[in-house]
C-alpha cells in the first residue's frame, strides 16, 4: 500500500486504468490536506479531523491513516496541483462517492470553526473538477453544518 500511494503523489505518476483503492484513498487525503492548508493554517483540529473522516470513510487503522496524511502533505507541499487527484476521484467514484468526498471537504473546511474564502473557493473548484453540481455540493454543505451542529455560515 505505501509504495502505490507513494507512486500516486509522485510527480510523474501515470494512473492506472484498473480501480486501485490505496489510490483512491491517497487522492481524497490529498484534497483533505489541501482544504486544511487553503487559508494558510493546518491545525491539529483540521488534521484530526482529516484522521478521523480517512478512519471511518476508508476503514483505515491509526498507522494507516496517519502515513496517509504525511504522505498527503508532503505531496501538497511539493505540488499543489489538483487535477491529478481530482482526476482519479472522478474517473472512479460514483456521483454519490463525490459527493461524499465534497462532504468531506466542508467537515475540514469547517474543523477550526470557520469556513474562509479561499477553503469555499477550494472546494468549488474541486466540486467542479469533480462534476458535483452547484445544487449537490451546497446541500452537501448544509448537512455537514447540521451533522456538526453549525448555524448559519459567513461563507
Amino acid at each position: 500500500m505505501i509504495n502505490r500511494i507513494k507512486a500516486l503523489f509522485s510527480e510523474n505518476s501515470v494512473v492506472a486504468s484498473s480501480p486501485d483503492v490505496a489510490e483512491l484513498h491517497a487522492a481524497a487525503a490529498a484534497l483533505l490536506v489541501e482544504a486544511a492548508s487553503m487559508d494558510g493554517h493546518f491545525d491539529d483540529n483540521e488534521r484530526q479531523s482529516i484522521l478521523d473522516l480517512i478512519k471511518s470513510h476508508f476503514s483505515l487503522n491509526d498507522a494507516e491513516s496517519e502515513m496517509l496524511v504525511e504522505q498527503a502533505t508532503e505531496a501538497i507541499g511539493k505540488s499543489g496541483q489538483l487535477y491529478n487527484f481530482t482526476r482519479v476521484v472522478k474517473d472512479r467514484y460514483d456521483g454519490g462517492a463525490r459527493i461524499q468526498i465534497i462532504e468531506m471537504l466542508w467537515e475540514v473546511a469547517f474543523a477550526d470553526g470557520n469556513v474562509d474564502q479561499f477553503e469555499a473557493n477550494l472546494i468549488s473548484r474541486v466540486a467542479g473538477l469533480l462534476y458535483v453540481s452547484d445544487r449537490d455540493r451546497g446541500e452537501a454543505r448544509k448537512r455537514v453544518m447540521t451533522r456538526l451542529g453549525i448555524g448559519k455560515a459567513s461563507v
